[in-house]
């Protein structure tokens, strides 16, 4: 999406990978809203372009609050807050990777609200469907009215059409027919629902808070408003829980073996988070001891891109001996508004963001260590201003392995052709970047960081890699029809 403003998506994030989302809900407590305001505060890393909640009381029946920007600037005012009475809620935090790709639409905004025979239901999705471009002609040739963009919205269509007898039902069938990554919270006037695709690409999981449950994107939105990690909501599993504490576990798909987004170890979940009962910060500082194992190089600093490059350097830092220092500073004040996007302050770019600890700095060899090389604009940036400040030479080292090709399950990826690695290899990404090393961790290093010892199996892969690999466990077919070319068979 293009930026309006170069304090939205500035030249540093805007050279990142993108999560669609992070999806909230409780049930079983007073005043749901004020929960799920703060766990959607703690998923803000997911999507910071808009949020929605959705609550429902006896009294009021469903409510709902779909504003633009962060939650701290939405969800924080009383009378925001009392118009959403109830002990049941769900939210959603987004950005956008369908829908709207011009300035994003009020109407995109989740949660969806349906209206159904037996109550109405509202939906929050992280993920993407890959086969949403079809279901929607289908839907729409048999009189659905779409009002949004979204791919999430085909799944409030399929549910109106399916001839189940209870919501959950409805939701079964509709999920059955939908393709590629997600993990759904729902609600409908006595129950929360939480879903997980076959594969289990996306994560969700279940918490408690006193008497009553939590599902969250992350555990670290369990923290923020002080309830227990339960257990992760499994691949493939749906979840039905009422107000009095019940859970029914149901199973509603062909079982497959799970494919979790490795990127989510690497960049996309907060390092205060567990995945797979493991630390995201421990598994990041282990990146960076496979990364100095297969990649050493004479150096005096090892240097974080911040913030998401910190844990690897740490555990570079840690395995090579090479001292760990605070070489660039991220400006952590920066307001959304704070000058006009004047073409002078545009083209100051990263330096609005990062600077450089020039007496640090000074004729030192510096390794930088990040998480990522997706176009190489913000890398080619950084290093200018590394050599300005009197490096003596410049070594990159990154945290995962070359991102070459698109990701059609819920993530904001370019083009293939605009990705560095598509085009380039290493050696040739190292000379467009003028720099004097450039190394990725492998893949196989990538999955040893992850807790795999014996690395990738290449014949079933454990996790979803198709960013680093172009092996896509979910055809996505709405791509290819559009002519986008799959890995040859090798």
């Amino acid at each position: 999406m293009p930026p309006s403003h170069p304090f939205d998506f500035d030249a540093v994030d805007a050279d990142k990978l993108h999560e669609e989302c992070g999806v909230f809900g409780v049930v079983g407590v007073s005043d749901a809203a004020n929960f799920v305001a703060l766990g959607l505060h703690a998923l803000q890393h997911r999507g910071q372009e808009a949020g929605g909640i959705v609550t429902y009381a006896p009294e009021h029946g469903f409510s709902s609050a779909r504003k633009f920007g962060y939650v701290r600037d939405t969800f924080t005012s009383q009378s925001v807050m009392e118009t959403l009475p109830g002990s049941l809620g769900i939210g959603h935090v987004r950005y956008s990777t369908s829908g709207s790709k011009g300035p994003t639409q009020i109407r995109d905004v989740q949660p969806f609200f349906g209206e159904f025979s037996m109550g109405g239901a509202a939906i929050a999705h992280n993920g993407n469907i890959t086969n949403a471009e079809a279901l929607r002609r289908e839907l729409i040739e048999r009189g659905s009215i779409f009002q949004s963009s979204s791919d999430s919205e085909c799944i409030i269509h399929l549910m109106a059409r399916s001839l189940q007898r209870d919501i959950p039902s409805r939701m079964e069938d509709a999920l059955r027919r939908v393709e590629g990554a997600f993990s759904v919270v729902a609600m409908t006037r006595t129950k929360l629902i939480g879903v997980r695709d076959p594969l289990g690409v996306r994560p969700l999981v279940l918490g408690r808070l006193g008497d009553g449950w939590v599902l969250s994107s992350e555990t670290c939105a369990l923290d923020i408003i002080g309830a227990e990690f339960v257990r992760e909501i499994e691949p493939g599993e749906m979840v039905v829980i009422t107000p009095d504490g019940k859970i029914e576990s149901l199973r509603p798909f062909r079982p497959q073996r799970a494919r979790f987004c490795i990127f989510e170890h690497v960049y996309f979940s907060r390092p205060d988070s567990i995945i797979g009962g493991r630390s995201v910060y421990e598994t990041r500082r282990q990146i960076g001891v496979e990364l100095a194992r297969e990649a050493p190089v004479e150096a005096d600093l090892v240097c974080p891109v911040p913030d998401s490059g910190t844990p690897a350097a740490i555990g570079f830092s840690q395995e090579s001996g090479v001292p760990y220092a605070m070489g660039i500073v991220r400006n952590q004040y920066m307001g959304r508004t704070f000058i006009e996007p004047t073409e002078q302050i545009r083209n100051m770019g990263v330096r609005l963001k990062l600077n450089v600890n020039r007496a640090l700095i000074r004729g030192k060899r510096v390794i930088l260590v990040d998480d990522s090389v997706v176009r190489g604009t913000t890398s080619r940036k950084i290093k200018e201003m590394i050599l300005d400040a009197g490096a003596a030479e410049v070594h990159f080292r990154i945290a995962s392995p070359p991102t070459s090709w698109p990701c059609f399950y819920g993530v904001d990826t370019p083009q293939r052709e605009k990705l560095l690695a598509a085009t380039m290899s290493e050696e040739e990404m190292r000379q467009h970047l003028n720099v004097d090393s450039l190394r990725f961790i492998s893949l196989d290093g990538l999955y040893r960081a992850v807790g795999e010892s014996q690395g990738r199996n290449s014949e079933c892969p454990q996790y979803c890699d198709a960013c680093f690999s172009g092996e896509y466990p979910v055809e996505p077919s709405d791509q290819i029809e559009k002519g986008f070319q799959l890995k040859a068979a090798e």
